[in-house]
């Protein structure tokens, strides 16, 4: 076997195992993806595909399962800004929180707003369905006077307890529950607008740019 033989063949298999990591993204952009990266192998070794130079533009892009999960990470959050799904925005901080402590701090505010701005929501429109038992309720305890609970109606409040905002709930839960959302939802956003320019995968297309 001849080396460029043996070359292409280590450039074949490292594409493969990166499309087996890529699996979950659709067929066609992981054939784009692929294709791009072989196009910059052969680039970088001059089109010989000697087995030394394929070894060193290799090693530089990294293992084939790290570099996946910086183009899924990626494509992630490439989805979560354009559709500003709760859902997407959350698993795009998720992968954040798992790499800095700034990242869990956006993602356990996020989880706090959203789950919030939710609760009152729900409270508002369950108020009428539930009109002595849901509301932002005052519980009496001995250990904190100043207790409180948004409660949506489905149990009994427990004795003494006081229904602070009364039927105001309706008008300012939603008023509040939808202004939070939209600001947990601009939080969420905006940091990961952030992260993305400051992203795994953009450090690396830089580095595979200055690869000489």
């Amino acid at each position: 076997m001849t080396d460029p033989e043996i070359g292409q063949r280590k450039m074949k298999q490292y594409l493969q195992e990166l499309a087996a990591a890529l699996r979950s993204l659709p067929a066609e952009q992981v054939r784009d993806i692929v294709e791009e990266l072989r196009s910059h192998i052969v680039d970088k070794t001059s089109g010989n595909l000697a087995p030394d130079s394929v070894d060193r533009v290799l090693i530089a892009l990294g293992s084939p399962q790290d570099l996946a999960g910086m183009y899924l990470a990626d494509d992630l959050q490439v989805r979560a800004l354009a559709s500003s799904s709760p859902v997407l925005v959350l698993r795009s901080l998720f992968r954040w929180a798992s790499l800095s402590f700034a990242g869990f701090l956006v993602l356990l505010g996020s989880i706090v707003g959203y789950f919030l701005s939710a609760s009152l929501i729900c409270c508002a429109l369950l108020k009428p369905i539930h009109p002595h038992t849901a509301g932002l309720w005052q519980i009496p305890d001995a250990a904190d006077p100043y207790s409180y609970s948004i409660r949506l109606g489905f149990d009994s409040v427990p004795p003494g307890s006081k229904d602070v905002l009364g039927w105001w709930i309706v008008p300012l839960g939603l008023a509040v529950g939808f202004a939070l959302f939209f600001l947990t939802a601009r939080l969420g956003l905006r940091s990961i607008r952030r992260l993305r320019r400051a992203s795994p995968l953009t450090a690396y297309r830089k580095k595979v740019e200055d690869l000489q």
